[in-house]
């Protein structure tokens, strides 16, 4: 049985927060059960937050998963460090 309840959230955190769940493919509905069922089933609130990237690092970032999504740059898999070592120059 589902039920809909009203929380008051900061206006800019909502819109975040469901961006982000979108991106992820969820949504916020989804995130915030998870959250819940989470609290519940551990009796306990972690609160963390990711470090954020730098302009430099996230530009990187993002040229990465572009990469990644093209499949363009992508190396290995790798069946021993000899060979990771040797692509990689080191």
């Amino acid at each position: 049985m589902k039920t809909t309840t009203s929380i008051k959230l900061d206006k800019d955190i909502k819109e975040k927060a469901s961006a982000l769940a979108n991106e992820l493919g969820l949504s916020l509905s989804s995130v915030i059960n998870a959250t819940l069922k989470k609290f519940v089933d551990e009796r306990r609130v972690v609160l963390s937050v990711s470090p954020e990237f730098n302009k430099k690092t996230e530009e990187k970032f993002i040229r990465l998963r572009k990469d990644i999504k093209e499949g363009k740059n992508i190396v290995g898999p790798f069946d021993n460090l000899d060979d990771l070592f040797n692509d990689l120059e080191i």
